[in-house]
């Protein structure tokens, strides 16, 4: 029997299925571009930030200082969440999700101009900070406007398959981003990296963006989706006049319990793509370019898992294929760094794409198992702030954590026993979801 929370179903209106195509189109875009330019950061973060903003000290206390930094845009994201989700479950979907493609693009071409320590100052490392502050609200308002657009207008038992298509943003991003710095890198010195090559990701990011935004609000404007819009914003005027605090007054428990469910696949994600990249080049004497090219080829295959166990949860149900996911992480945490420090190319690649197998088995369904844990007048709320306290406690985290428990231990046993720890706490929450639907 399937132990899935009981889908809270919205009455959709009649599209097209050339419409849905475009919506999901248009969800999956926006998911891309936010991804992407959030992804930069982390990269450069553990390639050359720490030396251009925090040149004090160490090259250890440089990363560490810089994913101290990377880490600040993840406390932001439920800032994001809160305000977004309160407007969105209020007033509309797409407001929020423009506004969060404005600022982002904002914030990320800001800092590819911005001047190093050299040239300004303690003020470089204090806007570094301001800026990451502004991609993590953005994108933290993000995830729920296109998560909602997909699910929300999803034909009826495909709600995992359409919630997929925002998740491959994900890897869009990461690939995207890999292949751009692959590409500065190859046409730059070591030198002309660090002045200036480092900052082209951030530059095309702005261009991107706009094309991304441009085709998202000409898809968004036909007359079924701002008739579809109008309505569902109509009836939750009339319902409830605080999402956020209907959520924290009654719901608080199962936010908590999605944040706990999911914690584990935003820190082994981001050990994989920022904190792998920053120990296999600095500890282990790997080529940047050789990790990246591992990196970028890893998330290629995301593009298919994740719609893939989207589309099996669509069947067999969400928290039987999620919780799989969970229980795959945990066992695979100690070969993972067993093979990575071989210093093997080949090994490399084997671990991490193993680990991204299951971290693609768990984020596929994600979409659609958050969007039915909430009701539709407080979805945007309940669903963004599930996802983001994961990313704060997880994803934020874990490369700081990672580069300290390195430190302090000189084994990155240590590391895996920080992920075995997190799925623990998963497979907790996942159960007592499960638990709870089933006595409903």
């Amino acid at each position: 029997m399937d132990t899935a929370p009981p889908a809270h179903t919205v009455p959709t209106t009649a599209l097209p299925k050339a419409d849905r195509r475009r919506v999901a189109t248009a969800a999956a875009l926006a998911s891309a571009v936010e991804w992407y330019d959030y992804f930069v950061f982390g990269i450069a973060a553990a390639l050359v930030l720490g030396d251009l903003y925090f040149p004090a000290g160490s090259s250890t206390a440089g990363v560490l200082a810089a994913f101290a930094t990377f880490a600040v845009g993840f406390l932001a994201r439920p800032l994001g969440g809160i305000v977004a989700g309160h407007l969105g479950d209020k007033r509309g979907r797409k407001p929020m999700l423009v506004l969060a493609l404005t600022l982002m693009g904002l914030a990320t071409t800001g800092i590819g101009l911005l001047p190093t320590y050299d040239t300004i100052g303690v003020a470089a490392p204090i806007l570094l900070v301001a800026l990451r502050v502004v991609q993590g609200v953005a994108v933290g308002a993000q995830w729920g406007g296109a998560m909602l657009l997909a699910t929300e207008y999803a034909p009826e038992g495909k709600r995992g398959v359409y919630g997929s298509v925002v998740q491959l943003g994900v890897p869009i991003g990461v690939v995207t981003a890999n292949s751009v710095f692959l590409l500065a890198g190859a046409f730059t010195t070591d030198g002309e990296f660090a002045a200036w090559g480092w900052r082209v990701p951030f530059l095309i990011g702005l261009f991107v963006l706009v094309l991304a935004w441009y085709i998202h609000t000409k898809v968004e404007e036909t007359p079924e989706f701002r008739e579809a819009e109008k309505a569902l914003t109509e009836k939750e005027k009339s319902e409830q006049s605080s999402p956020l605090r209907t959520i924290m007054r009654g719901h608080l428990g199962t936010v908590l319990l999605a944040g706990g469910s999911f914690a584990v696949n935003t820190a082994t994600f981001y050990i994989l793509i920022t904190g792998v990249l920053d120990y296999t080049t600095r500890e282990l004497d790997m080529k940047r370019s050789a990790v990246l090219t591992v990196s970028l080829c890893v998330s290629l295959t995301q593009l298919v898992l994740i719609p893939a166990s989207a589309a099996l949860s669509d069947r067999l149900g969400r928290i039987r294929i999620y919780a799989f996911g969970a229980v795959g992480i945990a066992l695979w945490a100690v070969p993972m760094f067993l093979l990575i420090d071989t210093g093997s190319l080949l090994w490399l690649a084997v671990s991490t794409f193993v680990a991204s197998c299951f971290l693609s088995i768990m984020y596929g369904p994600q979409a659609a198992l958050f969007a039915e844990l909430f009701t539709p007048e407080m979805r945007y709320t309940g669903a963004s702030l599930g996802y983001q306290i994961a990313a704060v406690f997880g994803g934020g985290l874990a490369p700081f954590l990672m580069v300290l428990l390195l430190e302090a231990t000189g084994t990155s046993m240590a590391v895996s026993g920080y992920i075995i720890g997190l799925a623990v706490i998963a497979l907790i929450s996942i159960k007592v979801l499960a638990d709870r639907a089933r006595s409903r």
